[in-house]
């Protein structure tokens, strides 16, 4: 599998880190629009796959080929970037505005690109709402998904913020070290199975990532869901948007990093 041992992969994460913090904007919008659209490809397989056997780790199994897909064409996900660009800040091989350059941008691709997806996907799956969505168990598998992740925090206040934030920090936890698996190997099958792993276990517990809710709550949102776009940016956005920069900052980047990078700088 050419294993990478740590000390080479946080010196790889640095380096993509700073590559990272310097592209053009145009770049960050183009691969985060990208990026976005691959993760609601991947969550809408997933969900069918869920639906269709029965199983909801069946779901979960499949979910990482969008997290390949994204990784491998070096797109852009904010969620990744949490973790590689402030340890890159931290070695001084990147500049802070440059970090809030990436995130703002990159937040912004996936957004659209998420929500693009979205929309597109519920054309097709409605057949331009021609169809009784209650024939479509994946369809309101998705409903079902997106009202769990907005109204069901919403029910608990305050409590539903601090649940929505701490899942979110261990998804971003497992999201990012995805991200880093695939230093680990110098060959294409071993940097796809490294990635497997952590993604598929993120998404099997269901915590919360940010640029998947991007879709699913749109999608559920267009499929009639009792959603506002309030509901979706109080109970859900923000506060996960929050805990996967936390998450992935903390428990990846910098623990990583000071475990194995000091040497490097």
């Amino acid at each position: 599998m050419a294993y990478v041992k740590p000390e080479e992969i946080v010196e790889n994460m640095l380096q993509a880190g700073a590559k990272k913090a310097n592209l053009p904007v145009r770049q960050l919008l183009i691969r985060g629009f990208l990026a976005g659209a691959f993760l609601g490809y991947a969550t809408t397989l997933a969900i069918l796959t869920a639906t269709q056997t029965g199983w909801g780790m069946a779901g979960a199994l499949v979910f990482p080929v969008g997290f390949v897909m994204i990784v491998l064409l070096g797109l852009e996900l904010a969620t990744g970037n949490f973790a590689l660009i402030p340890i890159a800040v931290k070695a001084q091989r990147a500049s802070l505005s440059r970090l809030l350059v990436n995130w703002t941008w990159v937040l912004a691709g996936n957004l659209i690109g998420s929500v693009t997806y979205a929309y597109l996907y519920c054309i097709v799956a409605t057949k331009m709402g021609t169809i009784d969505l209650e024939t479509i168990p994946a369809l309101q598998r998705t409903i079902v998904i997106a009202e769990t992740k907005t109204l069901e925090y919403a029910k608990l206040g305050f409590d539903g913020t601090i649940t929505a934030f701490t899942s979110a920090i261990l998804c971003n936890w497992m999201v990012t070290l995805g991200a880093v698996m695939a230093f680990a190997s110098s060959t294409t099958g071993g940097k796809i199975a490294a990635m497997w792993l952590p993604i598929m276990t993120f998404f099997g517990l269901g915590y919360e990532h940010a640029i998947v809710n991007m879709f699913v709550i749109p999608a559920g949102m267009w499929l009639g869901a009792d959603i506002t776009i309030a509901d979706w940016w109080l109970w859900n956005g923000l506060p996960v948007i929050a805990g996967n920069l936390l998450g992935g900052m903390l428990f990846t980047g910098f623990m990583l990093y000071w475990s194995y990078g000091q040497s490097t700088n």
